[in-house]
């Protein structure tokens, strides 16, 4: 599967399974902070960025929160997968 989490004005396109909030929050933390010759947790291994994927292809979506709004770029592409009938999942005030 492969899904869209959005951080603020920063987004990852994400190859693994919708991940709960939980992970969600956490895959954002580890992939935000540079660690360089660090090992993806456990937990986490199930996700990985994807730097070439069509849009057309997302299949889910996240919005965890950040400190910065989100860009116009990610505004438009959020608003696509919504027409598309995609949920958008929202981590500040969803569980699912």
């Amino acid at each position: 599967m492969i899904g869209l989490i959005v951080h603020g004005d920063n987004h990852f396109v994400t190859r693994g399974p919708l991940p709960d909030r939980e992970t969600a929050l956490a895959l954002v933390q580890h992939w935000t902070l540079i660690r360089i010759g660090a090992s993806t947790p456990a937990g986490l291994d199930r996700w990985r960025i994807s730097s070439q994927e069509f849009r057309e292809n997302l299949e889910w979506a996240v919005v965890v929160p950040g400190d910065n709004e989100h860009s116009p770029a990610v505004v438009q592409l959020l608003a696509e997968l919504a027409a598309r009938g995609i949920a958008i999942h929202d981590a500040r005030v969803e569980i699912w």
